[in-house]
């Protein structure tokens, strides 16, 4: 087998970073073997390549090392990047006098918790890798936080290991492919084994890739089903932010968002706090999302890059977490959280919007259609806050909703079980500004857009010219 058609799997990979004798550095891997490391050794040469392995199974002897998470916990991104400065700078410490010159440092680590099928345990873990491009040069960091999905713990293992060769040959090779990064990243993986839902990049070496736009494509590709932006715009690990917390979630186009969609989350979270303490028998911290699904994003196949960074850097301005998700269905986005979340939920959605929950074409990939949708949607700890949608000719509320007459003892089961109802507070309320509506308004550079928006938007939008602005 010649050496080209060796560099298109994992173990030529592995003898392809061995050969380089400009990298040297240091495989540190907690809980599920070493399962990137044995790669170089398998494939040769690794001494050319390996200045160390570890694996700190013993939770005191990984605290005696890495020092102590304040949380206990193992698994998690503070603890990763514990293990790769640590064992960097070592590395760095002890050769920088001998191969410093001409050597290029690394450190890879993960942490990772494996389990079987049928359990309850995530399985999950954080991947990173610690680097110089050039002999003596800074260092940059990647880091990756996945999701295994494969019933068994050797094909995990096995996902794994060929996920940190990739993650080093990307490293290493690819840096300036920013388009061809992620491709790359997942080479020899099937289809199904991985979910990717945070990569970062820290570093000069590094700063060409958008992290935002990164992590966008992750979800595009389908190997993530949702990524959480903080109101600082950085990506955060979904499992991390929302646990311990009720949920409440506005969905909505948001190009631009509106007045409404604000006054839709304030009166959302004055209802949200009853209802947590009449379910939960205490107080929870709540935490709202402002949610954009990969539909809406899209034109004609197409995602435009310079609009989605527009929405999230308005709505992020407000010091709002935004999510964006691969779920058409709000039952998908419901199930997707509840993975890490069981405390109470309350989605906001816009009274127009009833009809399209209960259009029953929309569930035609479940056995059990409508019904199974909103069962797996609608339970003891999970309600829709229904916003009216008001025009000068009409308001329709849950009460002015009829849905065809063969669903309507459905829809009275949630409204009787009072699962779909009405944000209270609202008869004051005006009329629905449509973000469609702002769009027209900015398009013929008509300035009554300006009074559409919170004040905050509307400086962005005319100091940026985002959507179009003249």
């Amino acid at each position: 087998m010649s050496e080209s058609s060796l560099t298109e799997n994992t173990t030529g990979k592995a003898l392809k970073i061995n050969k380089d004798t400009s990298r040297y550095g240091v495989f540190a891997e907690i809980g599920a073997g070493q399962e990137v490391a044995r790669h170089f050794f398998q494939a040769g040469k690794a001494s050319q390549t390996i200045a160390k392995t570890i694996s700190a199974y013993d939770m005191v002897v990984s605290d005696d090392i890495y020092g102590r998470e304040a949380n206990g916990r193992y698994v998690c991104e503070s603890r990763l990047l514990k293990m790769l400065g640590h064992e960097y700078d070592l590395l760095v410490d002890r050769l920088s006098g001998t191969r410093g010159p001409h050597s290029r440092f690394f450190s890879f680590a993960n942490t990772v918790a494996t389990a079987s099928s049928g359990t309850s345990k995530q399985s999950h873990g954080w991947m990173g890798v610690r680097f110089q491009t050039e002999p003596g040069g800074p260092s940059n960091d990647i880091i990756l936080h996945v999701r295994m999905l494969d019933r068994h713990r050797l094909q995990q293992q096995e996902a794994l290991g060929v996920l940190g060769v990739n993650l080093l040959n990307c490293a290493f090779y690819h840096l300036h492919q920013v388009e061809q990064f992620i491709p790359h990243l997942v080479e020899n993986l099937k289809e199904g084994q991985i979910v990717i839902d945070v990569i970062k990049f820290h570093g000069p070496d590094v700063a060409h890739f958008d992290v935002r736009l990164m992590n966008l494509e992750l979800v595009r590709r389908g190997l993530a089903e949702a990524i959480l932006f903080s109101p600082n715009n950085e990506i955060l690990n979904i499992s991390d932010a929302v646990y311990g917390k009720a949920l409440l979630i506005q969905r909505g186009t948001f190009r631009p968002v509106t007045v409404t969609h604000l006054d839709v989350l304030k009166k959302g979270l004055a209802q949200i706090k009853d209802d947590v303490l009449k379910t939960e028998g205490k107080a929870l911290e709540v935490l709202p999302m402002l949610e954009l699904t990969m539909h809406n994003l899209q034109s004609d196949g197409h995602i435009n890059e310079k609009d989605f960074l527009a929405r999230v850097e308005t709505l992020t301005s407000l010091g709002q977490h935004v999510l964006i998700s691969n779920f058409f269905l709000f039952y998908g986005l419901k199930r997707f959280l509840r993975r890490y979340n069981p405390h109470f939920m309350a989605l906001v959605v816009g009274a127009s919007h009833l009809n399209k929950l209960f259009t029953e074409e929309h569930y035609n990939n479940l056995e059990g259609g409508l019904l199974e949708g909103l069962g797996k949607l609608l339970e003891q700890k999970t309600k829709l806050y229904i916003y009216p949608h008001k025009t000068p000719t009409l308001c329709l509320t849950t009460k002015s909703f009829f849905p065809p007459p063969h669903l309507r003892h459905i829809y009275s089961y949630f409204i009787e079980n009072k699962q779909i109802v009405d944000i209270s507070g609202c008869d004051e309320t005006g009329e629905y500004l449509h973000s469609i509506d702002v769009m027209k308004m900015i398009e013929k550079n008509d300035p009554q857009w300006e009074q559409c928006v919170p004040e905050a938007v509307r400086d962005l939008i005319k100091m940026k010219k985002l959507f179009g602005h003249k």
